[in-house]
């Protein structure tokens, strides 16, 4: 109960028990009546007043919560978003840093592959001037730069006639043909059979050098040091018999035998010092230790 309404009830009271004690003039009745009709006047306005203030003060507390529960829920959402946006940050940059590596990568195999083209091609470029200042000074035969021979029709022989033999120089330059078109195996039959049938032939000692040059090119060193050994044996007159000694040299260098490969090198500056072979040999020498 309010303080309003508590002066009311007293305010009845005391009128009441005036009125029973026969003390209160009509007068007093009256006045205690009117200031107990605005005693509740004023009860009906505080109440209402007071009903207005709560009911807003409901209504605020309940928006209030409404705005907190919004809020809330505003900062859910823009906490997810923020971890989704970590997420994606961190799935970016690992996505970035993986194509740097792997740009890097194609760039960096790139380059080893151009070097490595670089590489082979000086190194050809090389072997070629070795080969071509080597025949210079070796006076070998230049290689035959053709186009390669077409092949043999077949001819039908009758069986009385027998298919003529090949003479020295025909077998000489088909093993020779074949030497150059990279045909070992049929360069080396050639020159076998020209040595068997024609032992004494002025070719001769030129086959054998080059089934010594076979077998060295096919880095087969320590067959081709036989074979130059056959050429300086049985042909000690023959032209090639310095470059066999000089291939022999480089024979023992290329199995790390150089203790061999000096004595070589030296005998042929020693018996052949005007040679081309000679010259390549004092060269050789200087880099031996």
């Amino acid at each position: 109960m309010n303080v309003c309404a508590m002066k009311t009830a007293v305010l009845i009271n005391l009128v009441f028990l005036l009125s029973l004690m026969g003390c209160v003039s009509q007068n007093e009745i009256t006045s205690l009546d009117n200031r107990l009709s605005e005693l509740e006047i004023r009860n009906a306005e505080s109440k209402k007043s007071s009903e207005a203030l709560q009911t807003g003060l409901q209504s605020r507390e309940e928006q209030e919560q409404a705005l907190r529960h919004q809020s809330a829920s505003l900062r859910a959402k823009v906490n997810a978003l923020n971890e989704e946006v970590r997420i994606l940050t961190g799935r970016i940059e690992e996505l970035e840093h993986h194509l740097q590596r792997q740009g890097q990568k194609d760039v960096d195999s790139v380059r080893a592959e151009n070097n490595q083209i670089k590489k082979l091609a000086e190194s050809a470029k090389n072997n070629d001037e070795r080969i071509f200042r080597l025949e210079q000074y070796l006076n070998i035969e230049e290689s035959a730069q053709k186009a390669p021979a077409e092949k043999p029709v077949a001819k039908i022989i009758p069986a009385d006639k027998a298919e003529p033999e090949l003479t020295e120089d025909e077998i000489y330059r088909m093993g020779k043909q074949a030497f150059d078109q990279g045909d070992s195996d049929a360069a080396r039959t050639k020159f076998q059979e020209l040595i068997e049938r024609f032992p004494n032939s002025q070719q001769a000692d030129n086959a054998q050098f080059w089934i010594g040059e076979i077998y060295y090119r096919e880095k087969w060193y320590e067959k081709s040091i036989l074979e130059y050994q056959k050429v300086i044996e049985n042909y000690p007159k023959g032209n090639k018999v310095p470059a066999s000694l000089l291939k022999q040299g480089f024979a023992f260098m290329n199995l790390g035998d150089t203790a061999n490969s000096r004595l070589i090198l030296q005998e042929l500056v020693k018996k052949y010092p005007q040679s081309n072979e000679a010259k390549i040999a004092k060269d050789k020498l200087k880099g031996l230790k």
